[in-house]
């Protein structure tokens, strides 16, 4: 008998391989599968505006990284003492106009470069949900603590979404590598200040968005983590203390089905050595000197150099 629906998630035809470059953008699970992909040694690089939850706002962060377009001092807005830009993510925040614009700037351009060698994009959205700043009419990525009164808030509109992913995946296509594989999932970790049930409306639109666009694209897939966590593991003990977010059992659950579907043999191998490396770098000592210490060390940096032999970019 069966106590569990399992959801997998489809075998792609198209494999990760060890020199393949990824880059993520969106919530906070992008971060968490951009931190496992590093954690294997892969090349990565994951969200250059910082967290993102919507499409509208993805979308711009990404026309922003093709276009190579830099902010100036007029995109930024000042308050409590602090600079910053509502396009961004509160890590960018500093006390200063040009150190906030050159935290900007630097991500903008270290982000253009990596796409045009890009091979593989995951991309996650978290909520349909959206912000106005009131006094710029503008529509904003992050409130800064802002007071409420300065914003409105609303759900976009399903044209909005449809369009901002129809845009983001055109952009991405001219920068990236010919046949750059493009991954979209919507995150499974709810909004409930939204409310539940706003939530839930929330992440529908964005399943719908998402299947409506995605068909007009053959480089493009829907990973189902937002199913798998709804209706593989439903049960809070796949969720840390908030209720909220996934916790490392659920992660590393997505995780493997995503590798076994998405991972050619030889990364899957490559990648399980590195952790295994890593976690054996995590061995502390109080004693240095000691000859088994030592000897334990010359045999991490052996597999480090037969791991390093088989890519051409640096690990460790």
């Amino acid at each position: 008998m069966k106590f569990r629906t399992e959801v997998e998630i489809p075998n792609s035809d198209q494999k990760i391989e060890v020199e393949g470059q990824i880059f993520s953008i969106g919530s906070c699970f992008a971060t968490e599968m951009s931190d496992l992909l590093k954690q294997g040694q892969l090349q990565t690089f994951n969200n250059p505006f910082g967290t993102l939850f919507n499409p509208f706002s993805i979308n711009k962060a990404v026309k922003k990284l093709h276009d190579a377009h830099f902010y100036e001092e007029g995109d930024l807005v000042s308050f409590n003492e602090e600079v910053f830009s509502l396009d961004h993510h509160t890590s960018f925040r500093t006390r200063f106009v040009h150190q906030t614009l050159d935290k900007i700037n630097f991500q903008i351009e270290t982000g253009n470069q990596f796409l045009q060698n890009t091979n593989w994009i995951l991309i996650t959205y978290g909520t349909s949900y959206i912000y106005e700043f009131l006094p710029k009419k503008k529509l904003v990525a992050n409130c800064h603590k802002i007071p409420g009164k300065y914003f409105e808030k609303r759900l976009l509109t399903n044209l909005e979404l449809t369009d901002s992913i129809y845009e983001t995946i055109v952009n991405l296509k001219d920068i990236a590598k010919p046949n750059v594989q493009i991954l979209f999932t919507v995150s499974p970790v709810r909004h409930t200040k939204d409310g539940m049930i706003e939530n839930n409306l929330s992440k529908a639109k964005l399943i719908t968005a998402i299947h409506e666009i995605l068909p007009q694209f053959e480089n493009c897939h829907y990973l189902p983590v937002y199913e798998i966590l709804m209706d593989d593991l439903r049960d809070y003990r796949f969720y840390k203390e908030d209720l909220i977010h996934p916790n490392n059992q659920a992660v590393n659950y997505i995780w493997e089905k995503f590798g076994n579907a998405y991972f050619s043999n030889e990364t899957m191998d490559f990648i399980e050595e590195n952790l295994k490396i890593a976690k054996a770098l995590d061995h502390k000592t109080t004693d240095e000197k000691n000859p088994k210490y030592q000897e334990f060390l010359e045999k991490i940096k052996a597999r480090i150099s037969l791991q390093q032999s088989k890519v051409k970019h640096k690990i460790f």
